[in-house]
């Protein structure tokens, strides 16, 4: 059953609070503590008021996070987070529509969602928080689990290739594609604000360590392995942008590709707006058969 949680304020102070009253329950280390201040933080440099903003997750560890914020929230089932927000954006384009979510909710039973929502190039931010692990059920492996991972679910390894979340993006043609590290909040933020201020759909991965039940992709892990988009970049190549996101011997934080294009609200008010030059001619029409 899908949960909406409104805790919206509709009269903001000068500095916003979009803490909400209820208790973070992650395990103490979670990743996510990282994504969720730099969340914060982000929402903080736009200023939003919360009456103004929507949070939508589906199911998960990282998907409890609409009740942490003090905005609107929308708890939904599981995968079902980007149809859920699509129709939020379709139905009141003013809306800030913000999706986060796990790599299990996002790219398991939420994968064949993506590259619809990608293609119709809505104007909200879909934010993944990827620990290789199922969390929320105790430990079995997730999409973007390497192959001969260990886990309870598969103790001889498991013998499935890992998805490649920002190739996952760029390949269906995602119009901002972006990677972070939750162990850097202040840079997440940073770039949590160019996916926000993008218009269309944003993505953002975020490795964000599970030390309850991957202890394999830890903090220090990552930390050894951390690379930064070359200054020299060109974001408009998706080309450079795939050899990029399949370098296995780094994770390389920042921005991979951005593309500039019309967004689904846009295409919808060309459609609104020739549907009313129609109509009007057809009434014309009508009328001057009487006249």
């Amino acid at each position: 059953m899908a949960e909406l949680t409104a805790k919206a304020n509709t009269a903001p102070a000068e500095k916003i609070n979009y803490k909400s009253d209820v208790k973070v329950t992650w395990c103490p280390g979670c990743g996510d503590f990282g994504v969720l201040s730099a969340v914060y933080k982000a929402f903080e440099m736009k200023g939003w008021n919360p009456k103004d903003l929507v949070v939508v997750s589906g199911i998960g560890c990282s998907s409890r996070i609409p009740y942490f914020i003090n905005s609107y929230g929308f708890h939904g089932i599981h995968g079902r987070a980007l149809p859920i927000s699509v129709g939020l954006k379709v139905s009141n384009p003013k809306l800030k529509v913000v999706v986060l979510g796990g790599d299990g909710d996002g790219f398991s039973i939420g994968a064949g969602h993506f590259p619809h929502a990608v293609r119709r190039n809505p104007n909200l931010t879909y934010i993944i928080m990827d620990n290789s692990i199922y969390g929320l059920t105790k430990g079995q492996s997730s999409p973007t689990s390497a192959f001969e991972f260990v886990t309870k679910a598969t103790p001889y390894g498991n013998i499935e290739d890992p998805i490649n979340p920002m190739a996952f993006a760029l390949v269906y043609g995602a119009s901002f594609v972006a990677k972070g590290f939750s162990g850097k909040a202040n840079d997440l933020a940073q770039l949590f604000v160019q996916a926000f201020d993008h218009p269309g759909f944003s993505f953002v991965n975020v490795l964000s360590p599970c030390p309850t039940f991957n202890k394999v992709d830890t903090f220090r892990y990552y930390a050894e392995r951390l690379a930064t988009v070359p200054e020299d970049h060109d974001t408009s190549d998706r080309l450079k942008a795939l050899k990029i996101a399949y370098q296995t011997d780094k994770h390389t934080m920042g921005v991979y590709y951005r593309d500039f294009r019309p967004t689904l609200e846009d295409r919808l008010a060309g459609v609104r707006e020739k549907v009313h030059m129609d109509t009007q001619e057809e009434i014309e029409h009508l009328l001057s058969r009487f006249s």
